[in-house]
């Protein structure tokens, strides 16, 4: 039975050859890729992520990946503009690790939640030396709308 599909299998093989249809295929006449180099168990990994150009912080585990985004907070919030952002940026990094501290998985790292009013002092010092460098004045701050007063305040002036 193996016999049969393995001369099917070469008939069409030989077929396809005779059409041209392994002609100027990319690679054609090259050495294989890495075919000198010792064997790797991971290089489907590494090739994966190297085709697809994403970072290799994803085959961390989740504590490591964590601590990695918390180093990085200040190159992260750099060019958010408002403090407002920068706190959701924090915030939102914040939850992730108190979702892994109520449910840790992988190796026992201790992961700290970030600080979010220590992030927007060095967010405030580092745009303010950024202005200072380049000479620009800070916007100006938004108007300050007067909230609408309530319902209640109307109904007791008439009582």
């Amino acid at each position: 039975m193996t016999d049969r599909w393995e001369a099917a299998a070469e008939a069409q093989i030989r077929t396809a050859q005779e059409r041209g249809e392994f002609d100027n295929l990319p690679g054609m006449g090259k050495p294989l890729p890495g075919r000198n180099t010792p064997y790797d168990e991971s290089w489907w990994i590494k090739s994966f992520l190297e085709r697809e150009a994403l970072p290799t912080d994803l085959l961390l585990p989740t504590p490591l990946q964590l601590r990695r985004r918390i180093e990085r907070i200040p190159d992260e919030v750099r060019d958010l503009p408002t403090e407002q952002a920068v706190r959701a940026y924090v915030g939102e990094l914040n939850a992730q690790v108190l979702a892994w501290l109520r449910n840790p998985t992988g190796p026992r790292i201790v992961v700290r939640p970030a600080n979010a009013d220590e992030v927007v002092r060095q967010w405030r010092a580092a745009r303010d030396r950024s202005r200072a460098e380049t000479g620009s004045a800070p916007p100006p701050p938004p108007p300050r709308t007067r909230g609408r007063r309530g319902w209640w305040r109307a109904w007791r002036r008439r009582a």
